[in-house]
């Protein structure tokens, strides 16, 4: 918002005063960033600026890192960079495998967590739901509690997910999910779920649902309702949440600490396992990294939301 023509000098002032703290508090929230992406690029393997770096001399600066990914721990340097070069990165590189579980993980939970809180935040905008309060505060708990509880939770169920029916004598065929694939989707899945609900929620609450009663009225059954009138509306919340549920299963270490097994490597528990083994500036480049996919994620949200208020005839101010 501009300063009004006729604004006095005391309205000035603040209006300035507003601009230099709205400044200082993007700069506290962004300075990390802007030390960890310079860093990564240093030509010597220490975590501070070297004279050469401070300098802008160019020999102060390398790739070492950014390659150091693709060759850690068993590929070769000294040998051309072909087609069978690539193969021996993709197959042996530490990050490279950490990266593809990751996206594996995150892209299945992604599904599993976008589905159910879909379903969810349909059945909770209705408004003969009976407690929904009490049931939104329970699906999204797993936002609320701290990370450790549900990990360590997660943890012992999955290690006996069938303690339940030991009465039943099925307890000995049922398989454990800690250290499996399945468990750590699963997992990843609970702590997406409440974003997808948070997101989707606050998109029908724009929307009109005489929309649907007129698809009814005119004969289309609820399926055909929902994917041809429901879901288009709605498409930019379901496409947020399940971006911020992607975020959430390739960020999260303390479940992959728990659940997972240690084969099953994620990039970041092998950032927290570079952290505690061998310090390197590898990781700042793989932060870095993380960085440009996350600016990346974020303005996919912003395109949406505009999407979202255009669908829905809101005019941004």
């Amino acid at each position: 918002m501009s300063l009004p023509v006729y604004a006095s000098p005391l309205e000035r002032v603040w209006y300035y005063t507003r601009l230099v703290i709205c400044a200082l508090i993007f700069l506290f929230l962004i300075a990390p960033i802007l030390i960890v992406i310079p860093l990564s690029f240093n030509a010597e393997p220490y975590f501070t600026f070297t004279e050469k770096m401070l300098a802008f001399d160019p020999t102060g600066y390398s790739l070492r890192w950014y390659d150091l990914l693709l060759t850690q721990p068993s590929v070769p340097t000294d040998v051309p960079r072909d087609a069978a070069w690539w193969s021996l990165v993709w197959q042996n590189s530490a990050w490279v495998n950490a990266a593809k579980n990751s996206v594996i993980i995150g892209f299945f939970s992604t599904i599993v967590a976008t589905v159910l809180g879909t379903i969810a935040a349909l059945g909770l905008s209705r408004p003969e739901m009976p407690n929904r309060r009490l049931i939104m505060a329970i699906l999204i708990s797993p936002m609320i509690v701290p990370i450790i509880i549900t990990a360590t939770g997660l943890f012992f169920f999955y290690s006996s997910p069938c303690a339940l029916l030991n009465w039943t004598g099925l307890a000995q065929h049922c398989g454990r999910l800690t250290g499996s694939y399945l468990g750590v989707v699963l997992a990843h899945a609970t702590l997406g779920i409440p974003f997808v609900i948070i997101t989707v929620t606050a998109t029908l609450i724009g929307f009109d649902q005489s929309l649907n009663r007129a698809a009814a009225s005119l004969g289309a059954p609820p399926t055909t309702t929902f994917f041809k009138v429901t879901m288009p509306l709605i498409l930019p919340g379901v496409i947020s949440g399940a971006l911020f549920a992607f975020v959430t299963s390739f960020d999260e270490v303390v479940v992959v600490l728990f659940v997972a097994a240690h084969d099953q490597q994620t990039i970041p528990r092998q950032m927290w396992n570079g952290i505690r083994e061998q310090i390197s500036p590898a990781i700042l480049s793989v932060a870095t990294i993380l960085v440009v996919i996350s600016i990346g994620m974020l303005a996919t949200l912003e395109i949406l939301r505009r999407r979202s208020e255009r669908l829905r005839g809101v005019t941004p101010h």
